[in-house]
């Protein structure tokens, strides 16, 4: 419960994360009937970057400052939806960017446990019919909301990894979901210290039977310190199509803009269990 992603809000970890979920729910949205979004870890909607959190880490300025000031083509629908949301002053949590995907038809939910992040993400989205704002767990939510009564839709794990066993609980809630809720597509963001418990993760996914998993990841040098966030990845359960050529476009564009030119740094998409 000590997490605050304010520290951290617009970092290079969100745009790999942001840049791939908006690209997944455009394609989704490619068929004209509804479709929901479950956000299980939503923190408070939006983020301030002049407030003392941002400044202090001052992460951002190496993560969405970077696209801002040189946006590359295949980040061009993310960048701008940034900066409607009123970048570079503010950033916009993932509740936030769904919701300005949504279209009439569609519905989003957001789940937020802390009690100072919950009140402000159900403020931000005060009046809103397309968003219902949840105060719970976001294991508990999983079996709660899923599935959706449109038969169709995304589910974003994006846990703090603040506490032991974070790993084994992503791979339970991705197994669960896809018991629950075969046709749902699934986003699950996971950070790369060092290898080991990604190897480890990807290895309980597969073993689980769920089947059709891509990953895409993104280091900004060797991952071989566990104590320095070095790269992310998000695991992706049942991936549109195009999602392994035109993610790695994005993850292409996202090291040429945000490399440190450090020794090993790089990117990935790899298949994690088949169709």
């Amino acid at each position: 419960m000590n997490y605050r992603h304010a520290f951290h809000a617009g970092n290079f970890a969100d745009c790999l994360k942001h840049a791939l979920l908006v690209w997944l729910l455009r394609t989704m949205q490619a068929k004209a009937t509804p479709l929901r979004v479950l956000d299980t870890h939503a923190g408070i909607g939006r983020y301030d970057l002049s407030a003392p959190e941002a400044q202090r880490t001052g992460e951002w300025q190496g993560g969405i400052g970077r696209l801002l000031a040189a946006p590359d083509p295949a980040l061009a629908e993310y960048v701008a939806l940034v900066r409607q949301a009123g970048a570079p002053a503010f950033y916009p949590g993932s509740p936030a960017l769904v919701r300005a995907l949504l279209r009439p038809q569609d519905q989003l939910l957001a789940c937020e446990l802390h009690p100072e992040d919950h009140a402000l993400l159900r403020a931000h989205f005060r009046g809103d019919p397309q968003v219902a704002v949840h105060h719970r767990d976001a294991w508990e939510a999983l079996k709660a909301l899923t599935p959706f009564p449109e038969k169709r839709g995304l589910v974003l794990m994006d846990p703090p990894f603040e506490q032991e066993g974070e790993f084994d609980r992503l791979a339970a809630g991705v197994a669960l979901v896809n018991h629950r809720f075969r046709a749902a597509v699934q986003a699950c963001w996971y950070p790369l210290k060092h290898r080991a418990p990604v190897r480890a993760f990807h290895t309980a996914l597969k073993d689980s039977g769920v089947r059709d998993i891509l990953a895409a990841e993104l280091w900004l040098r060797e991952p071989t310190d566990p104590t320095r966030l070095n790269g992310c990845g998000l695991v992706v359960v049942n991936p549109p199509w195009k999602f392994e050529a035109e993610g790695s476009a994005i993850l292409a564009a996202l090291l040429r803009q945000l490399g440190t030119r450090e020794a090993g740094e790089g990117w990935a998409m790899q298949r994690v269990a088949d169709e």
